[in-house]
């Protein structure tokens, strides 16, 4: 199974996970041409993806949605309330109606020789999931816009051989800077976003000898930079209450503007 970040970040984010048989997309939260130089990069095109899993509604991940499910043909896999917002934004565009596919929280299916495990996160959407993919005894897990985190949340990241965590924000930045004072709390909120901090405090639930490789996504354009989102993820890790210290792991943060390198697993 390849794995590998096309874009993360507040401004858009699009994962893609597959096999030598199924290509999916995690989100379309970019242009439709964005997404496609993308997948050129790791020699594919939007027409071999055979399904985009979308986590919730907000624009930083459908943004993409009307023009590549139009024009491809491609199934939309989410949560009843998540199709129902999706159905509400106008920009999008008329979808199909036989390409929605709903899907549960907690209920696995297949697309192909892909199992795909949606779970709930807390975040201020209308029906949010992350997934879990599994291929052949290997598994990858994307996890972001997550308010708080808790065993339920560990419990589907574990055993992982690689992973996409939020570290969205620095809290010291967010709170100094100059979003008004209801948006940062909606961030800092238990229906918000994981700080650098609470993504580390994660990450030390679940790590294991097999993992391979972890990604830090959803990076925060105003209230975060990548060496502060990975020294802080690194910080908490060495010092954290686990056996394992930051170099045992390849850790590295997800681009926001081109691909992260592909991951086989």
């Amino acid at each position: 199974m390849n794995f590998c970040s096309i874009t993360s970040g507040s401004s858009g984010n699009c994962i893609y996970v597959g096999s030598e048989k199924t290509s999916l997309l995690i989100d379309a939260g970019v242009s439709g041409k964005r997404i496609e130089a993308g997948l050129n990069a790791i020699d594919r095109t939007s027409k071999d993806i055979d399904g985009i899993l979308i986590t919730h509604e907000h624009s930083d991940h459908i943004k993409g949605l009307g023009v590549l499910a139009r024009k491809y043909n491609i199934p939309i896999y989410a949560t009843q309330g998540t199709i129902a917002a999706i159905k509400s934004i106008s920009s999008l565009g008329r979808i199909d109606e036989q390409l929605y596919c709903p899907i549960e929280a907690d209920q696995t299916f297949d697309i192909s020789d892909l199992r795909i495990s949606p779970f709930a996160i807390s975040h201020d959407a209308a029906q949010p999931v992350a997934y879990r993919v599994e291929h052949g005894g290997s598994a990858v897990g994307v996890a972001t816009d997550l308010g708080v985190y808790n065993d339920y949340t560990v419990e589907h990241l574990r055993n992982l051989d690689a992973v996409l965590i939020e570290a969205n924000h620095d809290i010291n930045m967010l709170q100094v800077g100059s979003y008004p004072y209801p948006l940062k709390q909606r961030i800092l909120g238990n229906r918000g976003h994981l700080s650098n901090e609470n993504a580390g405090r994660l990450l030390c639930e679940i790590l294991h000898d097999r993992l391979k490789t972890v990604f830090l996504g959803h990076l925060s354009k105003e209230n975060n930079y990548e060496e502060l989102a990975y020294e802080t993820v690194c910080a908490e890790v060495t010092l954290g209450d686990n056996p394992y210290r930051a170099n045992d792991f390849p850790i590295m943060v997800a681009k926001r503007d081109c691909n992260s390198p592909m991951v086989a697993v």
